[in-house]
């Protein structure tokens, strides 16, 4: 059976174009590298950045956007109260330490930087951070309010200390405040924008925001404002929009751009063979899988036969798919296998978390004969117009027909594909997660019902009480242990269909430096710059 499997995923990737791997040998062991370095001496203190971004940002609002690559955009602009370092650790950004939880855990204080202004001039405090926190509360398009959990009143205790005051206690607090729910914004600008900020945000950072071109570039420039401009080496940062990774590959390789996101497993050994080019690579909290609609959106037809209405069906369908093999061929082992939305190296995975369903797809044939589902399935998969995807669409494709699935890919473009999401206006559609530090931020938002990511319309109350006890316990394990419990119901349930974790794979030319990228997959180029002596392998 592992045998028939590798055939069809083979002949997917052969239609696809590209030569496959033997699809169950083990890859090689491949070693992290997040970030390269340069002593300060050693950059330019000038110089015009360009980044090849594989997808274009949506909204550049930190309180609406749900796209990764909005977070790369903003990381340069938009300072937040905390970040994660290299380690995955969360550590004090325009917060100054981390914060003091009362004994009861339903107070926070957070004290915030001074002498800070935003891009606009406009001073930094405690009432800005206010500000921000309940426009994530309050505002109807909000996807921060589940991130940010049950706060019944958010307060300045003073210039420059936030008192926020809870319900009931809310442990993934300070890791929400590590991504875009810490992101702060000019109270001026809300003011004047309101719900245009995105087209002109302000915010404090290294840079501030410039112009944007529709489905073309982002243009950064430095801010004079920031309150450490002085060691910030670029005047200017330009996002290329280059969904196409042969086209991204050839500019690295012509140095028109000097860094690309989410290089092509079938194109980073070569890349990373070559003179003048380095490679960053790192694991991913995130994951990809199978979105499944159960009930979202206000066409019934996209969620009213088999596969939204049966959890058997849905089960069926991951079984029917054989993990190792699909990562191993259509990715040339650069990835792994994934079965949940804990990644196996976070503090919170446990051996629940870790599971995976068998694969068979003799058993799964079998379970969807005895459903009474008339054979074969049709089942209609959108998916992004990009070459992996469509590559690993066409494998997934290949692989389930076996078990009984007859799945039509759809390519669409990214920015569609998220609004067809928001919308429930799909049966089944292939997207992933960059993930977070903490599982909350990857369980939660898309399991629990009326949360911002929770476009599958599930609620499982198993599901709904094992997240909200995870969310409210500050013992680590104890909290893993709710994980894993709530991972276990969840490959019951199949809401989502968990399948692999991408490297973030990114590279760079060499005459460049400062350039990060962690676990949470966001490509960190404030403190980038060009080197003086160039550089090379």
């Amino acid at each position: 059976m592992k045998i028939r499997i590798g055939a069809a995923l083979a002949s997917a990737v052969l239609l696809a174009g590209c030569v496959p791997v033997q699809p169950l040998e083990d890859p090689p062991e491949r070693t992290d590298v997040k970030s390269v370095h340069a002593d300060a001496e050693d950059f330019e203190d000038s110089g015009d950045l360009v980044m090849a971004l594989s997808s274009e940002p949506d909204r550049l609002d930190p309180t609406t956007s749900s796209s990764l690559y909005t977070r790369y955009v903003m990381q340069t602009m938009c300072q937040k109260l905390y970040d994660i370092d290299e380690n995955g650790e969360i550590v004090p950004m325009l917060a100054t330490e981390l914060p003091t939880i009362s004994e009861g855990g339903k107070t926070v204080r957070i004290p915030v930087r001074e002498g800070v202004k935003f891009a606009d001039g406009t001073d930094f405090d405690a009432e800005a951070v206010k500000t921000t926190m309940e426009r994530g509360l309050n505002l109807e398009a909000s996807s921060r309010a589940a991130e940010l959990g049950p706060i019944s009143s958010v307060e300045a205790a003073g210039e420059h200390m936030v008192e926020v005051t809870f319900d009931k206690p809310f442990a993934p607090f300070t890791a929400a405040l590590a991504d875009r729910a810490g992101m702060i914004m000019s109270p001026t600008a809300l003011e004047k924008q309101g719900d245009d900020f995105g087209d002109h945000p302000v915010c404090v950072g290294p840079f501030k925001f410039e112009k944007r071109i529709a489905q073309t570039s982002i243009k950064v420039v430095k801010d004079p404002n920031y309150y450490d401009a002085d060691s910030i080496h670029l005047d200017s940062i330009t996002y290329q929009i280059m969904t196409d990774a042969n086209i991204r590959a050839a500019n690295i390789r012509s140095g028109d751009v000097q860094v690309a996101d989410t290089i092509s497993p079938q194109d980073v050994d070569a890349l990373d063979a070559e003179s003048g080019i380095g490679l960053l690579q790192s694991n991913s909290l995130g994951y990809q899988g199978l979105t499944i609609n159960m009930g979202f959106g206000d066409a019934k037809e996209n969620y009213s036969g088999p596969l939204g209405q049966n959890p058997k069906v849905r089960k069926a369908l991951s079984m029917a798919i054989d993990r190792k093999a699909l990562v191993n061929t259509v990715f040339n082992g650069w990835f792994s296998p994934a079965c949940s939305g804990i990644a196996p190296d976070s503090p919170f995975a446990t051996e629940a978390s870790n599971g995976c369903v068998d694969y068979d797809p003799e058993g799964a044939k079998q379970i969807l004969k005895d459903a009474g589902v008339e054979l074969p399935l049709e089942v209609s998969m959108k998916v992004s117009n990009t070459q992996d995807t469509l590559r690993f669409a066409q494998a997934v494709q290949a692989a389930t027909k076996e078990a009984g699935f007859d799945i039509k890919v759809q390519p669409t473009e990214y920015t569609a594909l998220l609004d067809a999401q928001d919308r429930g206006d799909y049966e089944m559609l292939q997207l992933g997660w960059s993930g977070r530090v903490d599982p909350h931020g990857n369980l939660y938002s898309f399991h629990y019902p009326g949360a911002a990511n929770n476009v599958t319309g599930i609620d499982d109350a198993q599901i709904n009480d094992l997240l909200t006890k995870a969310s409210e316990e500050t013992d680590e394990k104890k909290r893993a242990e709710l994980y894993g419990k709530a991972s276990e119901r969840m490959r019951e349930t199949n809401s989502i269909i968990y399948l692999y974790r991408q490297k973030n794979l990114t590279a760079y030319t060499e005459d460049v430096a400062g350039i990060e990228v962690f676990s949470d997959g966001v490509v960190h180029l404030s403190e980038a710059g060009f080197l003086k002596n160039g550089g090379g392998k």
